[in-house]
């Protein structure tokens, strides 16, 4: 039924669909049940030491033999200032007296760009795809992640950003629409450009001769036809996949998602520091007139650690990081494989009417 074969012969894999990484909520049985239904696995490793990463690895690769994707972050290294971290910390010691958590965490951060460690890692561990947000590490280890063999992915919001990556040999480009939940992953400029999907997939189509992956508001198969007819090669899923069995997200977050219409999403920077799109909630909405005056991503992710993981352990959505896609109002409570049958079917069925 796939009449673009692009993706699917250079990643080896069955349907032109990727699990989106999504790091704190793809797991080993959700990448391995992705990539055992004939689409690419995906686990995010971007909060993962050398160690963790290559536990994971093996845990995951043990429980299917399909394609694999390893995805990282290549943000910069993050400056300390003293003063904006006093600042904030002041601002949410209130919220840290309310939960009853008595020590809040120095602003250090717990994870680190991808660079030669866990470059070495990856080359040990010989997955079958990197992907990469925030840019791409340094050339010398893209060089030496291609000469191993290992496809490149990585993410672009503009069409500035596809033409850089395919110029530094990127293998596929993943077109990242505003739509898309958790972190948007811009480099070339300090802030996101607010592409839609439906405008940015098809210039990138043009701009570029790699295959273009699209991403964001996409939860079924209108929405993977749609993308397929503007050019695109395939299609990366995220918010769909966050209330299946194998999602590690909170209880209460998948409540929230099958409850949103995708009308109460938001970009915020008030967890990470960098902006990622998530549901709105109680901290999202009192901490957003403190946007411009975070500590550098990561940063926050350390400060809101201990919030989020009372929060979630409470079961209460106040201070949890509620990730989420506009598109949520399509999500539906499934396993990973009936999912990506139906993903499978619904475009089927589309494709035939336009036949």
């Amino acid at each position: 039924m796939w009449k673009d074969k692009r993706l699917i012969e250079l990643l080896d894999i069955q349907h032109p669909i990727i699990q989106a990484p999504m790091a704190g909520a793809s797991t080993p049985q959700m990448a391995a049940a992705s990539a055992n239904a004939g689409c690419l696995g995906s686990l995010g490793c971007a909060m993962m030491s050398v160690e963790t990463y290559q536990e994971t690895y093996a845990k995951t690769r043990a429980l299917t033999n399909g394609a694999l994707n390893m995805n990282f972050f290549c943000h910069d290294e993050p400056t300390i200032d003293e003063k904006k971290v006093k600042q904030i910390k002041q601002v949410m010691a209130p919220f840290y007296q309310e939960l009853e958590i008595e020590n809040m965490p120095d602003a250090v951060p717990t994870h680190f760009p991808f660079g030669n460690d866990l470059a070495d890692a990856v080359l040990r561990t010989n997955p079958n795809i990197v992907s990469f947000h925030f840019g791409l590490p340094e050339q010398s280890i893209v060089e030496a992640l291609k000469d191993k063999g290992i496809l490149i992915l990585c993410s672009a919001t503009t069409v500035q950003e596809a033409k850089d990556l395919e110029a530094k040999g990127v293998d596929a480009i993943i077109a990242q629409g505003w739509e898309a939940g958790g972190h948007h992953g811009f480099y070339l400029k300090d802030k996101s450009a607010g592409i839609g999907t439906m405008a940015l997939v098809p210039q990138i189509v043009d701009a570029v001769k790699a295959p273009v992956i699209a991403a964001g508001g996409i939860a079924d198969g209108r929405g993977i036809a749609a993308c397929l007819a503007l050019g695109a090669a395939g299609v990366q899923i995220g918010t769909a996949f966050l209330t299946c069995e194998e999602s590690s997200v909170p209880q209460v977050h998948q409540q929230s998602l099958m409850q949103s219409d995708g009308s109460n999403t938001s970009l915020t920077k008030v967890f990470s520091g960098r902006p990622a799109r998530g549901i709105q909630n109680r901290y999202i909405q009192e901490m957003e007139r403190f946007e411009d005056s975070l500590p550098d991503f990561p940063l926050m992710n350390t400060l809101t650690g201990p919030l989020r993981k009372e929060s979630a352990a409470s079961h209460s959505p106040d201070f949890i990081a509620q990730w989420s896609g506009q598109a949520v109002g399509l999500n539906r409570k499934t396993n990973v494989g009936d999912l990506i049958e139906s993903l499978v079917e619904e475009t089927k069925s589309v494709l035939d009417k336009l036949v």
